[in-house]
């Protein structure tokens, strides 16, 4: 299948199918989050917390964002009451977000689209093309901290 779409469309570089790549995972976040009347960021940041709650500094960590930015960030989902903030049971100075139950439905409904979305791209490729596919991108994103 590979050897196929290489031939028909050209061959891309590493480095421009990631970051058309990139391209497209973002344009599927903008599509789905602005069918949920959300800015993408607000969507990434809910998808962020279904596994639980997040401290500021690791939300802005994930998000590529500074300090100021993700309190400003978490400040407006928190006004759509769909996260609230938590005292941090290890550190009293600290705070963690967690999603409110408004949040957590939003949240599982939007990363559903996002992956279904995301999926159904991917569907042309042979299941063996698409279990590499993704080991590949697994042993990249685990080399950057971010499996």
């Amino acid at each position: 299948m590979w050897t196929r779409v290489v031939a028909v469309t050209g061959e891309l570089g590493v480095a421009a199918a990631l970051v058309r790549m990139s391209h497209l995972v973002q344009h599927v976040f903008a599509d789905v989050s602005r069918d949920h009347g959300l800015p993408p960021q607000q969507l990434q940041v809910l998808c962020l917390l279904i596994a639980g709650p997040v401290g500021m500094t690791e939300l802005g960590r994930q998000l590529h964002l500074e300090r100021s930015s993700v309190t400003g960030l978490v400040d407006r989902v928190e006004k759509r009451h769909l996260v609230t903030r938590v005292s941090d049971p290890g550190d009293r100075r600290a705070y963690l977000v967690e999603l409110t139950e408004e949040g957590r439905q939003l949240a599982h409904v939007g990363h559903g689209e996002v992956t279904a979305r995301l999926e159904s791209m991917t569907t042309g490729l042979e299941r063996d093309d698409r279990a590499r596919l993704a080991s590949v991108m697994t042993l990249i994103l685990a080399e950057h901290g971010l499996s």
